[in-house]
């Protein structure tokens, strides 16, 4: 066929129909995202790295935990979660928290459930964010033995 035929023609509508969906549902989830932007700007700006280090005992069991929550609460980029966590580091606090904080910063999101069960899906949200409390927990307890162990 050449490419003016009908089968392009139907493929052009279905592509604009298509299109105009996906705008429609990008516009729709606009006010939850940028309300979620806005919290995090917020969280970011008035939560520090001394706020931080002061919620650390040196216990390694509850400092992983610690971190795992507060990492999942303090959601953000993964570039600002090593500097971050490069100052922890600086002010004393355990390996097994830093460990923990980065891991859930970038993988839990307390701020964003809501935003995430809308789009994927209540059963899907809390499974992904279950697994990944727990895979953090477990991810940080094994990079700083394999890091004791390198050592």
């Amino acid at each position: 066929m050449d490419a003016g035929g009908p089968l392009f023609v139907n493929e052009r509508r279905s592509y604009r129909k298509e299109l105009k969906k996906a705008a429609i549902g990008i516009l729709s989830l606009m006010p939850m995202m940028l309300a979620i932007v806005g919290l995090v700007g917020i969280f970011q700006a008035f939560v520090n790295k001394e706020m931080l280090a002061s919620l650390f005992s040196g216990d390694a069991v509850r400092d992983t935990l610690v971190g795992t929550v507060a990492g999942g609460i303090a959601v953000g980029q993964a570039l600002i979660s090593y500097i971050l966590g490069g100052e922890l580091l600086q002010e004393g606090i355990s390996l097994y928290a830093v460990a923990a904080f980065i891991l859930a910063w970038v993988t839990l999101g307390v701020v964003q459930l809501p935003l995430e069960a809308e789009v994927l899906g209540v059963r899907f949200t809390v499974l992904r964010n279950v697994l990944a409390f727990l895979f953090t927990i477990l991810v940080a307890v094994a990079t700083v033995w394999s890091i004791q162990w390198l050592r």
